[in-house]
């Protein structure tokens, strides 16, 4: 039974379903603020850029970013039905007025056409992709040249948190991959992406890792 209810939990926070899906988004939105706040403020967002969040979840994230580019556009994705619902509740406002759109989409093939966007943040997301050199590279397709890429998560590998010794312990059972601080450097370097910069709190366990496409 213990097993059953903590398979239920990391399923409901991969891929959220249903009413206790809801929970789980709502929980998100309000856990999550603090680590996204703090994530943000170590990318440049013009007031009209064209943003897209990968992995939007409760749609709390693409509403920190319309408030920030007032005159641009921001797009959320995520491949969970019921966190494109929640996503598109929470900005309801900013839908109907155009400055939003949420879409039902996943990483590894996003519904955009080449050098769309002006930044692409993924918050608490990316441990979560099967496949993170190719989600990356598709992330680096949508970006113009000398966009930014954010990564932005309160868990990683090596943080000095009891979530994240727990975390490292069930990751390869939760289908999680779990990078320390040089590996994200390492990985975003691998598939193209220049201007690495890493910031790990260990005493948190909060990461963020921007990044640039290039210019050529």
């Amino acid at each position: 039974m213990e097993l059953t209810t903590r398979n239920q939990r990391v399923t409901q926070c991969q891929k959220p379903t249903g009413l206790i899906g809801r929970f789980v988004l709502w929980r998100m939105n309000a856990s999550h603020s603090k680590v996204t706040d703090w994530g943000l403020r170590h990318i440049t967002i013009a007031p009209d850029a064209t943003i897209l969040d990968v992995g939007c979840g409760g749609g709390r994230t693409v509403d920190k970013l319309a408030a920030v580019a007032t005159t641009g556009k921001v797009y959320g994705v995520d491949f969970s039905h019921e966190s494109v619902r929640v996503s598109r509740k929470v900005n309801a406002q900013r839908i109907e007025m155009g400055r939003v759109d949420i879409a039902h989409a996943s990483v590894s093939a996003l519904p955009f056409p080449g050098e769309m966007f002006d930044v692409v943040t993924a918050v608490e997301t990316h441990f979560w992709w099967a496949d993170l050199p190719a989600a990356f590279r598709e992330i680096a397709r949508v970006l113009k040249p000398y966009g930014q890429f954010a990564i932005i998560a309160e868990v990683y590998k090596g943080a000095n948190t009891l979530t994240a010794w727990l975390t490292e312990q069930n990751a390869e059972r939760a289908g999680m991959t779990l990078l320390g601080a040089d590996e994200h450097r390492e990985l975003l370097g691998s598939v193209g992406f220049e201007d690495v910069q890493i910031d790990a709190v260990r005493s948190k366990g909060w990461i963020c890792a921007t990044a640039r496409k290039p210019t050529n």
